[in-house]
C-alpha cells in the first residue's frame, strides 16, 4: 500500500507583496503566497520561451500558432541589448529586432507575453547580451553604480518606447516583466531595477526575477517580485565529459532551487545570513527544460520523456507557473562588429554554434515539431481547463520518500485541498531503467485506488473525487485531459485499464477509442488512447484530434505543421466528425557533390576547428525546390553552410540527422563543410 504523510491545510499570505494590477476592461491579475489568480480565481499560465530577435519576422505568425496549439498562453522572449544596440547609440529595433511588432503579433494570436529585459540576460549570447562597447567601459556592470545604471536607463528607455500602450493596464498583452538574470547576491540592484523599469514605464502586473543559485535561493528583493526557477535534463554546461549522476529532477523532492542551473557562471553562495522566504511566493518556473542546447564539449541527446517527465514532477510538487525555457528554437544573428553566441573566445566556458539556437526544443530552430511537445500537451490541455481547481491543491509527500540510487520504489506525489485531488507518478529516469511494478495500490487517505501495475517508461495523474460537473468522481485509473460542456476527456496510460468509480459504488470501464463514450448522470467521458490524446488540440475553443498530423489554426483556418493530406476530427458536441485537410507538399530533392574547397574564403571556418586542427570535407549541395525540409546525415564533429559565400546554418553533431528548410538553399550555391569527428567530448549516440 502506498500512503502519503498526513494533509496540512496552508497558510496562504494576501496582499503582502508589491505586485498586480487591473486593465481597463477590469481584469485583474493577483498573487498570493501559494498561486496566482486571474479575475479573482486561481490561474496557472503555460509559458513557452521563444526569441523573436532570433528568427525571421516572415514566420512569427505561423510559429505563434504552432506555440498556441501546444497549449502555451504566455510567450517569454528576452531583448538582448547587444542585438539592439551593437554600436553605443545607434539603436535598432526593426526587422527581426521589431519588439513592439512581436508583441502585436502575439496578442493577434491570442497570446500573453514576458518580456524579459535584463540588461544582462545570458540566453547563450554574446557577454550575456552586454554589447561590446559596454564592456571596455571604466565601471563596474551589474551593480548600482550611477554610470551603469545611466546606460541601463537609456536601454530601458528604448525598449519602454517599443512597447508603449501594450502592457496589461492599457488593454494589451505583456503581463509580466523579468529583472536581470541568474543574479544571485544584489537584491538592492535587483529592487533598483524595478524602479527604474517603472520609471521608465514599464509598468506589469507581475515582475520576476530567477530564483536559483547553488544554496540558499538568490538573494531578491522580499515581496517586490515573484522568484522563479527552472530544472534541465542535463547540464551541457558543465566542464567534464562523463555521465552525470541521476538527475534530483525525476524525483518528487518539493525542490524549487536547482543547484545545477548557471553553475558555469554563478558564485557558489550568497550570505550565509540569507535563506530566500519560499513561503511567501508561489512555485513557479520559468526555465524547465523545454530541451537542451549542445556545447562544443558536451552533447546531450534529449529524449521526449526526459522533457514531459520533468515537467509533470514539478506540477505534482507544486508549480503554479509553467514555464518552458526554450519552447522554441532559433537562430542567431551575426552581427555588424562579430558573432552574437557564447563562445571561450568570449571569456565564456561554453563554446556554442555561432548560428544554431535549436535547444532540442518542442518547436524546432525550423518549427518542425517533435514529441515532447505533444507529450507536453497533455499537461496544459489539463491545466487550461482545471488549473482553477489544481492551483490551491498543496503538494503532499508520499510517506516514504525515494532516494536517488532507488530504482524499484514507486515514486509519486499528491496535491489535494484535503478532500479531492490528483495522485502524480513518475516512472521514468533519464539514463535509467527502473523496475516494473505490480498491483501498485494508491491510499490518499479518503480514497483507495484500484491496484495497477505501472511498467516501463511512464508518467502520469490521476484524478480522485474530482467534480465533474456535479458528480463526483471517486477514483479513476485514467489522466484527465480537457473537458467540453458536459463531456469529460481522459488518456488511457499505457498498460493500465481505464476504470472510473464514482461515488455511490459505481464503476464503469472504457476500452479507448474516439467511440469509447461513457455516460452516467448526465455526464459523458471519452476515453482515448495514449496515442491518440498527443495530437489531441484545443484551437480557440474549439476540440480537434489529428490523426498522426499536429494541427494548428490561423485566423479561421485548420492547419497541419507537416503539410501533405490528413484526416482530422472535430468534436461537435456529441462525437468526433470526421473531416480532412490537404495542404499540398512535395518533399525536395538534394544531392551531395564532393569538392576540395568551395570558390569562396568562408569567412567563419575557424569554428570548425575548435579543439583542435582537423579534416575538413567539403561538398557542394543542390535542392530541387524551396519547399519543405532535407536532411543531412553526416557523421563529423560539426558542420556548417553556405549559401551564396555566406554562413547560413551550423550544427554540433550529436546523433540526430540535421534538418534544414530547403529554403535556406533554393536557388543559391551552396556548400556544406563537415568537420572530422573525434573523441573529445561527452555524447550519447
Amino acid at each position: 500500500m502506498n500512503r502519503f504523510k498526513a494533509y496540512q491545510p496552508p497558510t496562504i499570505l494576501t496582499n503582502h507583496l508589491n505586485l498586480g494590477g487591473a486593465n481597463p476592461a477590469g481584469e485583474t491579475i493577483e498573487v498570493n503566497s501559494l498561486y496566482f489568480m486571474r479575475n479573482g480565481k486561481p490561474w496557472i499560465g503555460v509559458m513557452g520561451e521563444f526569441h523573436f530577435s532570433r528568427y525571421n519576422r516572415r514566420y512569427w505568425h505561423e510559429e505563434l500558432c504552432k506555440i498556441k496549439a501546444g497549449g502555451i498562453t504566455i510567450v517569454a522572449t528576452y531583448i538582448f541589448w547587444i542585438y539592439h544596440e551593437e554600436m553605443e547609440g545607434e539603436f535598432d529595433f526593426t526587422g527581426d529586432r521589431d519588439l513592439r511588432a512581436f508583441v502585436l503579433e502575439c496578442q493577434k494570436v491570442g497570446l500573453d507575453v514576458v518580456i524579459r529585459i535584463g540588461p544582462w540576460a545570458h540566453g547563450e549570447c554574446r557577454n550575456g547580451g552586454f554589447p561590446d562597447w559596454l564592456l571596455r567601459k571604466p565601471f563596474k556592470l551589474r551593480e548600482n553604480n550611477p554610470e551603469y545604471l545611466a546606460k541601463v536607463r537609456i536601454f530601458y528607455e528604448k525598449i519602454a518606447e517599443q512597447v508603449q500602450g501594450l502592457f496589461f493596464k492599457d488593454g494589451g498583452n505583456i503581463i509580466a516583466v523579468q529583472l536581470e538574470n541568474e543574479l544571485t547576491h544584489d537584491a538592492e540592484h535587483l529592487r533598483t531595477l524595478k524602479q527604474l523599469a517603472i520609471q521608465c514605464g514599464m509598468i506589469a502586473p507581475i515582475y520576476t526575477v530567477t530564483g536559483w543559485n547553488a544554496v540558499n535561493g538568490a538573494n531578491i528583493p522580499v515581496d517586490e517580485v515573484v522568484p522563479v526557477f527552472g530544472g534541465y535534463c542535463d547540464a551541457p554546461w558543465v566542464q567534464h565529459k562523463e555521465q552525470l549522476p541521476p538527475s534530483p529532477h525525476y524525483f518528487f523532492t518539493g525542490m524549487r532551487n536547482d543547484t545545477g542551473i548557471g553553475a558555469d557562471l554563478l558564485p557558489r553562495q550568497t550570505s550565509d545570513e540569507w535563506q530566500l522566504p519560499y513561503e511567501r511566493y508561489p512555485f513557479a518556473t520559468c526555465e524547465l527544460g523545454g530541451g537542451m542546447q549542445v556545447t562544443h564539449h558536451r552533447r546531450p541527446l534529449v529524449a521526449p520523456m526526459d522533457i514531459y517527465a520533468i515537467s509533470l514532477v514539478k506540477l505534482g510538487d507544486g508549480n503554479n507557473l509553467i514555464g518552458y525555457y526554450m519552447y522554441h528554437g532559433g537562430t542567431n544573428k551575426i552581427g555588424k562588429l562579430s558573432t552574437l553566441q557564447e563562445s571561450r573566445a568570449t571569456g565564456y566556458p561554453n563554446d556554442y554554434p555561432i548560428l544554431s539556437y535549436d535547444f532540442q526544443a518542442p518547436l524546432s530552430e525550423y518549427g518542425e515539431v517533435r514529441e515532447h511537445y505533444r507529450l507536453l500537451n497533455l499537461l496544459h490541455l489539463f491545466i487550461q481547463d482545471f488549473g482553477d481547481q489544481l492551483a490551491p491543491m498543496v503538494r503532499v509527500e508520499a510517506e516514504h520518500p525515494v532516494r536517488r540510487e532507488d530504482t524499484t520504489s514507486l515514486r509519486y506525489v499528491m496535491r489535494t485541498d484535503g478532500k479531492s485531488g490528483f495522485v502524480f507518478i513518475n516512472h521514468y529516469q533519464r539514463h535509467a531503467r527502473l523496475a516494473d511494478l505490480h498491483d501498485v495500490v494508491i491510499d490518499t487517505g479518503t480514497v483507495i485506488f484500484p491496484p495497477f501495475d505501472v511498467c516501463g517508461d511512464i508518467s502520469f495523474f490521476l484524478p480522485f473525487r474530482m467534480n465533474l460537473s456535479g458528480v463526483v468522481l471517486e477514483c479513476a485509473t485514467a489522466q484527465p485531459l480537457c473537458k467540453h460542456g458536459n463531456v469529460y476527456f481522459f488518456a488511457q496510460v499505457p498498460g493500465i485499464p481505464a476504470e472510473y468509480r464514482f461515488a455511490g459504488g459505481q464503476t464503469l470501464r472504457a476500452e479507448s477509442g474516439l467511440d469509447s463514450i461513457l455516460e452516467t448522470s448526465g455526464i459523458k467521458i471519452v476515453t482515448l488512447s495514449w496515442d491518440q490524446a498527443r495530437y489531441l488540440r484545443r484551437l480557440d475553443g474549439d476540440l480537434y484530434l489529428g490523426d498522426g498530423c499536429d494541427l494548428y489554426r490561423s485566423g479561421d483556418a485548420i492547419y497541419t505543421a507537416e503539410g501533405g493530406e490528413y484526416t482530422y476530427w472535430y468534436w461537435n458536441g456529441e462525437r468526433f466528425e470526421r473531416r480532412f485537410i490537404y495542404q499540398p507538399v512535395v518533399e525536395p530533392e538534394v544531392t551531395f557533390e564532393q569538392v576540395d574547397k568551395p570558390p569562396f574564403e568562408p569567412q567563419h571556418i575557424d569554428h570548425l576547428y575548435l579543439g583542435g586542427i582537423r579534416e575538413i570535407n567539403w561538398h557542394k549541395v543542390r535542392v530541387s525546390q524551396a519547399q519543405g525540409f532535407i536532411s543531412i546525415d553526416y557523421l563529423g564533429d560539426a558542420a556548417q553552410l553556405y549559401a551564396d559565400g555566406e554562413l547560413v546554418a551550423d550544427d554540433f553533431y550529436y546523433g540526430k540527422a540535421w534538418r534544414l528548410p530547403a529554403r535556406l538553399l533554393y536557388g543559391k550555391s551552396c556548400y556544406l563543410a563537415v568537420s572530422e569527428l573525434r573523441d573529445d567530448f561527452y555524447r550519447e549516440f
